[in-house]
């Protein structure tokens, strides 16, 4: 069966985006990118060859990127096998979003948790 490996990405709502990404960048020192977020790179303690990344990202208040959750969060898992974990989930009566993207950063869907909080799994592209 395939499983977490990971946060591969955290992200949020905000009131006044503008604002409260200077203020992580003034006061944390996060690299703010002009896309609205960053991406945090590292390597495998266990492998140090194997690279990885988590993104952070800050999305305006009225984004619909977290629907149907009115969560104003939503944290991405990296997975080992996407689909392994979204037929786990199928079998255990998940809610699970028919859409699954392929992107050039790999593969993409959505399930939500049993408190309606929309999660994002992604599995990496091999490197």
């Amino acid at each position: 069966m395939g499983r977490v490996t990971g946060v591969g990405g955290v992200f949020f709502k905000a009131r006044d985006k503008a604002a409260l990404l200077a203020w992580y960048r003034d006061h944390l020192g996060i690299d703010v990118q002009s896309w609205g977020g960053t991406v945090f790179d590292w390597r495998d303690a266990t492998d140090p060859a194997k690279e990885g990344s988590t993104a952070w990202s800050i999305f305006d208040v009225t984004a619909k990127k977290f629907d149907p959750s009115p969560a104003p969060f939503m944290i991405n898992y990296r997975v080992d096998d996407l689909d392994a974990v979204l037929g786990a989930l199928k079998a255990a009566g998940a809610e699970i979003d028919p859409r699954v993207e392929d992107t050039d950063y790999g593969r993409f869907a959505w399930v939500m948790d049993p408190e309606g909080h929309r999660i994002e799994l992604w599995q990496p592209k091999e490197s």
